[in-house]
């Protein structure tokens, strides 16, 4: 497994990051093992949230003896106030078995009444900051999902990480991406990439086998998802956070083996993955421009 820093924070980070709602979609039995063959296999971050679902209840005792070994992150809702936030995180703390937890999110800022509700007085960040002086988060990011306002949040707030989706498709179809790439890099933030391995929202009429994201991650196509994943990972970011499905975290890690750091796409790649965008691409998340 490769290791990146995870910008200004310092932290070693596995390119690929065990994505914590996977464990809401398995039961307690499997998530034992699948947490161990990835920690086995050199994952040592670990992303998780109390909006999904059970995730953090099944995931705390099977990352429990690990804690000293691995990189925990955790979220909470922008338009929630400072005492709602307080509780998220107290709750994530206990279930999760932790003492602290070394980055701390804005989950999802999508709209501007959800900035605003996160940035004003006694609101979540504000929450997140006193944390921060307590010693229960070490550093504080967001999660975004449109260069709007993950832009707007960067220039809001000078914050140590910033999680969003570098993906080739939303990065060739929809001009998402880059941007945030570029404005990160200015201060040094560390960014968690995720949606690697999506393709697309789920149409009606196809055949899930069981996957459970909200969209069509990229099981059926291996030579797509090579590229895809070294797309991601020929950006400046630090982690790639698996799909929320235990296969496809085994999936990420195989390919990254397989790819053995060398994840520069050549000129035909390119090609190859903007054809792809013409075929297999369409809408992932609506754009806000």
């Amino acid at each position: 497994m490769e290791y990146r820093k995870l910008g200004r924070t310092g932290l070693d980070v596995s390119v690929i990051a065990f994505g914590g709602i996977l464990a809401a979609r398995i039961g307690q039995e499997k998530v034992f093992p699948v947490v161990d063959d990835a920690i086995a296999r050199g994952v040592n971050l670990f992303d998780v949230g109390p909006t999904y679902r059970d995730a953090q209840n099944k995931l705390g005792p099977a990352i429990e003896k690990y804690r000293d070994r691995i990189i925990l992150t955790c979220k909470t809702e922008p338009e929630k106030n400072k005492e709602e936030v307080r509780a998220d995180l107290e709750h994530s703390l206990q279930v999760l078995k932790t003492d602290f937890f070394d980055v701390y999110q804005l989950h999802e800022v999508t709209d501007d009444e959800s900035l605003k509700k996160a940035i004003s007085p006694g609101g979540a960040l504000e929450a997140i900051l006193e944390a921060r002086e307590e010693g229960l988060v070490k550093y504080i990011g967001f999660s975004a999902h449109s260069d709007t306002y993950a832009l707007k949040l960067m220039k809001y707030f000078d914050f140590d990480t910033v999680m969003f989706p570098i993906n080739w498709n939303y990065w060739i179809n929809y001009h998402q991406g880059e941007a945030v790439i570029q404005k990160a890099q200015e201060t040094d933030k560390g960014i968690l990439a995720i949606k690697a391995l999506a393709q697309r929202r789920w149409k009606d009429s196809e055949e899930r086998y069981d996957y459970q994201c909200w969209y069509k991650p990229l099981f059926d196509n291996e030579a797509l998802a090579e590229l895809a994943l070294k797309f991601t990972l020929s950006k400046k970011v630090a982690t790639a956070v698996c799909p929320g499905d235990y296969r496809m975290l085994s999936k990420s890690i195989d390919l990254v083996e397989a790819l053995n750091r060398l994840y520069a796409l050549s000129e035909s790649e390119k090609e190859q993955l903007v054809e792809y965008a013409k075929s297999e691409g369409g809408q992932l998340y609506p754009v806000v421009l």
